[in-house]
């Protein structure tokens, strides 16, 4: 397949590893790169690129799991709601097992209380199929699913449904990486970059990082092209964004989709898990589409201040930040497996703790 079998090629990946070697001679410290993307993380395991690049080039797991930095009061928001007689929650599989403070999940409930959709136009669709229930569509993910969720919320004014809502989760990432890189304690050189949201917001979108990075695409050669381009800009202290998955990433991104988030939703601080609040980094749904909002029309209380959690050992908020490798965990592979997750890290596909506990154990 066109750009797929290129960039696994063991004669290319086998070349870009020596030139790694090379540029990392040159370096007088230890580097520290955050794969900020949970895919990233995902095949870094898969293809085994931790073990084949040099002992001072650290790779470590960031806040790229929508799943594992949504907030718990948002997962008990949403198990509250499927408590309603008259409310079907639509989803994304992967928040089904995600334990909220209590440890309650919304798992617990059944399809016809709960419904697992692949697209929120099946939430739609759902909500035009039971005009007698309150379809709520979970909105959890960042801005490549924004757009998507908004364009449904969009339908759904164009359509005159009343029986749908969305209750937004929705993220945006240069806020966060700034926080990260900003943050003495996490120590990151240089940041590899998520090829899926660089397609909406372009390589524009990272201007305000003051750090070393490089966009890059998901396949063996993708990745160590980032790794490489990161660790030539330390190797010179230059601090930019490089494209290097021009076939998918443009300088602007996709004017169309950053359109439909800019129509449907407005920015405002919000909550991630294990970074705290963080300043014009969450998407709510605007006033203009107000009737929507499942927050505002189903009088849902705050979900932007930290619970308790119910297991205090789970250390899913270090994981992401990068302060700790998921097998630094107490928890990893004895209580918390991915047959019983005691974690969001662990119950997302995406999530550090599974890539770790599937790859790397």
């Amino acid at each position: 397949m066109k750009y797929l079998r290129e960039f696994q090629d063991s004669r290319i990946t086998k070349s870009l590893r020596d030139k790694i070697f090379r540029v990392s001679g040159d370096l007088p410290f230890a580097v520290r790169i955050m794969e900020v993307c949970g895919t990233h993380t995902m095949n870094i395991g898969k293809h085994g690129l931790r073990e084949i690049i040099p002992d001072n080039v650290s790779l470590i797991s960031g806040p790229g799991c929508p799943v594992c930095v949504t907030g718990e009061k948002y997962i008990d928001s949403a198990v509250n709601l499927a408590e309603r007689e008259d409310v079907i929650i639509a989803t994304f599989g992967d928040m089904l097992k995600v334990p909220g403070a209590g440890g309650r999940s919304l798992k617990e409930y059944p399809s016809g209380k709960v419904l697992t959709v692949y697209s929120p136009m099946d939430a739609l669709k759902a909500a035009v199929e039971n005009p007698s229930r309150k379809v709520v569509f979970l909105g959890v993910g960042f801005e490549t699913t924004a757009p998507l969720a908004g364009r449904v919320v969009q339908a759904a004014k164009e359509e005159g449904l009343v029986n749908f809502f969305c209750f937004s989760a929705h993220k945006l990432i240069p806020p966060a990486l700034k926080v990260l890189a900003e943050d003495e304690e996490s120590d990151i050189n240089g940041f590899l970059l998520p090829g899926h949201v660089s397609s909406v917001i372009g390589v524009r979108g990272y201007d305000d990082l003051n750090i070393a990075g490089a966009v890059a695409g998901f396949e063996p050669a993708d990745i160590l092209m980032g790794i490489l381009e990161i660790l030539k800009q330390i190797r010179v202290r230059e601090k930019k964004v490089k494209n290097c998955y021009r076939r998918a990433v443009s300088s602007e991104g996709n004017s169309f989709m950053k359109a439909v988030i800019k129509d449907v939703f407005e920015v405002v601080p919000v909550l991630w898990r294990g970074l705290g609040k963080i300043p014009s980094s969450g998407l709510k749904i605007g006033k203009k589409y107000e009737k929507y909002d499942a927050q505002k029309m189903l009088n849902i209380p705050d979900v932007d201040s930290p619970g308790e959690t119910k297991n205090n050992c789970c250390l899913c908020g270090e994981v992401l930040k990068g302060k700790i490798r998921p097998d630094e965990c107490s928890l990893f592979d004895s209580v918390c497996t991915l047959e019983n997750p005691s974690g969001p890290c662990m119950v997302s596909s995406e999530g550090a703790c599974s890539a770790y506990y599937r790859y790397e154990r």
